[in-house]
């Protein structure tokens, strides 16, 4: 059995993984589990990861999770070129400072977004507070600000003139609202700029093609959705009263 990758394109983790793969050419047989539908706690997606969490990695008898654990995978075993993750100390460094960072900075307040404009009000027939709203939208405000002063700066890209897996990872994450109809590139032309120039450099027909399932997100039809994943959700809207 070749290289498996388990993954939900809803998942901003999981178009990273994707994408790279997709755009460097290394072959992988896509195992799709539906998070929407609890997939990821069922019986058969534990025995591969018992975190329950996506994306996974199953290559033979190795299974690995976690998404940048993935990528750094990906990339040493399939020797992609060095751009994605440079071989100097310190610009590999300012990668790894990057994949650290974002996954509280970046990560959480996207997704967030996407739960309380679209998935949250859809599954339970109720709207967040309005002052929760806003406390995670400036959250987010403030943290893509600091992405910008910090790690963009006046630079093409995170590492300077060449894409790195650093510009792909912010830039899934930050798609991430797009999903509820939040555009979080609308506020600053630097950003704009330079998710323009990522989407160009990964090409604009496979960066479609992995946001299409987020981008018709709201077309969904959420009726059919097991009661025990409702349930979940209920809880998660308690969360933000």
């Amino acid at each position: 059995m070749g290289l498996e990758l388990y993954l939900d394109l809803l998942s901003a983790s999981c178009r990273a993984v994707y994408i790279f793969a997709k755009k460097n050419s290394i072959p992988f047989e896509f195992q799709f589990v539906d998070l929407l539908k609890g997939h990821h706690h069922s019986k058969e997606y534990i025995e591969i990861n018992p975190l329950r969490k996506l994306p996974s990695l199953k290559d033979g008898n190795f299974i690995l999770s976690e998404s940048v654990a993935i990528l750094f995978y990906l990339c040493r075993k399939y020797s992609t070129p060095s751009h994605w993750y440079p071989p100097d100390l310190h610009v590999r460094a300012r990668v790894d400072e990057f994949m650290a960072w974002q996954q509280t900075a970046m990560q959480v307040p996207m997704d967030k977004i996407l739960w309380i404009k679209l998935l949250i009000p859809m599954i339970t027939g109720e709207e967040v507070p309005a002052e929760k709203t806003e406390e995670v939208l400036d959250e987010a405000k403030k943290n893509l600000q600091l992405f910008e002063e910090k790690f963009l700066q006046d630079k093409m890209f995170i590492t300077g003139d060449h894409i790195s897996l650093a510009d792909l990872v912010a830039l899934v994450e930050m798609m991430q609202p797009i999903g509820g109809k939040h555009n979080v590139f609308l506020n600053s032309s630097k950003l704009a700029e330079w998710r323009m120039r990522v989407e160009l450099t990964i090409g604009s027909s496979l960066f479609l093609e992995a946001h299409d399932r987020l981008v018709k997100l709201s077309e969904w039809d959420c009726s059919t959705l097991d009661p025990t994943v409702k349930e979940r959700v209920s809880d998660l809207l308690q969360r933000f009263k």
